[in-house]
């Protein structure tokens, strides 16, 4: 399980997650940058993936298909925004 209201403190953007999902590998920070929080536009670089988790803000992102303690992730900077 993980925080479904996380925020980041470099962009102060919330982070968005999307079930059964991975990024392609060719997602860069200028493409969340310009298309976050538009799902329309970020479904170009969506990959359906069972059991998978993608998760996105406009200056980080990461896929998660096993499970991971994202608070291990130094480059990530996500915390719980609400709770």
């Amino acid at each position: 399980r993980t925080c479904d209201q996380l925020r980041c403190t470099a962009c102060d953007f919330r982070v968005s997650l999307f079930n059964d999902y991975i990024w392609d590998e060719s997602c860069d920070y200028l493409f969340f940058r310009n298309n976050m929080p538009e799902l329309s536009k970020l479904r170009a670089k969506m990959i359906k993936k069972k059991g998978a988790r993608a998760y996105a803000c406009q200056c980080s992102w990461r896929s998660i298909d096993e499970l991971t303690d994202l608070q291990t992730e130094q480059r990530l900077r996500w915390v719980c925004g609400k709770h």
